[in-house]
């Protein structure tokens, strides 16, 4: 099992094959046993190392797939290579998965207009899927407000069974963390702006410059006030993680 450590907090892969991941979910979604999923990327890894209530949620999560070039390359150098699975990837499969085995899905996050085009996008890629639950917070949401307990809630008495959470990190994470207590047969999958790509509100990269790992090249140029600094965060931590990962090989 693959470990990431920041500031010495510990992140383990829990799921190194798309394969297993999704034979592992679709166990769970039949069991109609709820679960937490997060993507780890370095951004993550560098609130994980000083935030305690991210650290704690994360760590609330049974299931951790690797989202990020830096952290496949990790794992190759410590000589125990995962696969990628960035969360936007993952929608349709997982939506799949849900639909096969007969359980509706829900959406929570971002806008009211981004929600209704994931869910078109979601209904023609997906024939037969059904959304039981789609909700789109009010600004300054906070995970572990009131609000936030009748979401999760709402969400519990709808029947879906597996809930893509569009909120950005810390937030959704932490939501997911709480959703354990008050959507336990929900699974709970944080996927940032992945819903925001669905439904076309936001583009992802040329799918040449995400070949060659540009990816965050191109999201930093489209934002670099807010994705230059944290791109330098994540870059400052990379050395140490490396050699961690070089040690552990």
């Amino acid at each position: 099992m693959f470990l990431i450590t920041a500031n010495g907090r510990k992140v383990a892969i829990s799921h190194p094959r798309r394969a297993a991941l999704l034979e592992g979910v679709h166990d769970h979604l039949r069991r109609r046993a709820g679960f937490r999923m997060a993507t780890v990327n370095l951004d993550h890894m560098v609130q994980i190392g000083s935030d305690d209530s991210f650290a704690a949620a994360y760590a609330q999560h049974d299931i951790i797939v690797a989202d990020g070039r830096p952290i496949r390359w990790l794992s190759q150098l410590a000589g125990d290579p995962v696969e990628l699975m960035p969360g936007s990837d993952m929608i349709v499969p997982l939506a799949e998965v849900a639909r096969d085995t007969g359980r509706p899905i829900a959406l929570i996050g971002s806008t009211e207009a981004v929600l209704g085009g994931a869910e078109a996008y979601l209904r023609k890629r997906v024939p037969g899927l059904e959304v039981a639950y789609s909700h789109a917070p009010a600004m300054g949401f906070d995970p572990s407000g009131a609000p936030a307990a009748e979401v999760l809630g709402a969400l519990e008495e709808s029947g879906a069974g597996l809930c893509f959470l569009a909120l950005g990190a810390p937030k959704q994470e932490r939501l997911a963390a709480r959703g354990a207590a008050l959507a336990p047969s929900v699974g709970l999958v944080s996927i940032g702006a992945g819903l925001d790509f669905l439904a076309g509100h936001q583009r992802r990269a040329p799918h040449l410059m995400r070949a060659l790992a540009l990816e965050w090249l191109w999201r930093a140029m489209t934002n670099p006030a807010r994705l230059v600094p944290r791109y330098a965060r994540c870059a400052a931590i990379l050395p140490g993680l490396a050699l961690r990962a070089w040690k552990a090989r």
